[in-house]
């Protein structure tokens, strides 16, 4: 069996006028990750990684974290979808980004709201694609990795969406769990799918065993 481990990139910039750029937090996280798989001996046989800003950002935190050569393939299906474009799907006249508790609350309120309504159909998002579409570029990924390498590690760098998608496909689960799912997962998290010639099965989710320190309690963020 090959194992894929999907890494959902360090805590961006949620709140500023670029999210798309890791904090010095998340770029912590993500070099704490590569130290802990280089302490472990752990290899990689391949890396593909979304064309965000994040991703590469993450990718090279671990790289440096764990003295890593690799050149990663550059995968657009790994891509998150745009939360601001399904939150105006619904909510045209929607507030500016939030600056409070009440403010966040409201945000992700919104979000699930438009991704519920997106992944039924109901609503199309400003320059994305379908729901449909959405879920075939992140299978596209894992048919890559169980057609290329067998028996083998790939370690996929992306985002909660994609993620979460990616399991929820393997589990067939329904939309509003894997949205749930979404919600859930951490930044530089790893869920981790075991695949063979025919199908992946899930082996582990949002683990953070590189954070797993009482000086580290507060580096576990979501966004």
């Amino acid at each position: 069996m090959g194992t894929l481990y999907l890494v959902r990139h360090g805590q961006a910039s949620f709140g500023a006028a670029d999210y798309d750029q890791l904090s010095e937090l998340g770029k912590r996280q993500a070099e704490s990750l590569g130290r802990y798989w280089a302490e472990r001996g752990m290899r990689f046989d391949a890396v593909l990684m979304g064309t965000l800003k994040r991703h590469a950002q993450t990718w090279e935190g671990i790289r440096q974290g764990a003295g890593f050569t690799h050149e990663p393939m550059s995968w657009p299906g790994l891509n998150e979808y745009d939360g601001e474009a399904v939150i105006k799907a619904i909510h045209p006249d929607a507030v500016d980004k939030p600056t409070t508790p009440e403010g966040y609350k409201r945000h992700f309120h919104m979000l699930r709201d438009g991704l519920s309504q997106w992944m039924a159909g109901t609503v199309s998002p400003k320059g994305m694609p379908t729901y449909e579409g959405f879920v075939k570029g992140v299978t596209s990924a894992l048919d890559h990795a169980r057609a290329h390498h067998q028996n083998q590690n790939v370690l996929m760098v992306s985002s909660g969406g994609p993620i979460s998608t990616a399991v929820g496909h393997v589990l067939g689960l329904s939309p509003e769990r894997t949205i749930d799912l979404n919600m859930r997962i951490r930044n530089s998290a790893i869920t981790e799918l075991q695949f063979g010639p025919k199908r992946h099965a899930l082996l582990t989710f949002n683990t953070l065993p590189h954070l797993d320190h009482p000086e580290r309690a507060d580096w576990i963020t979501f966004a």
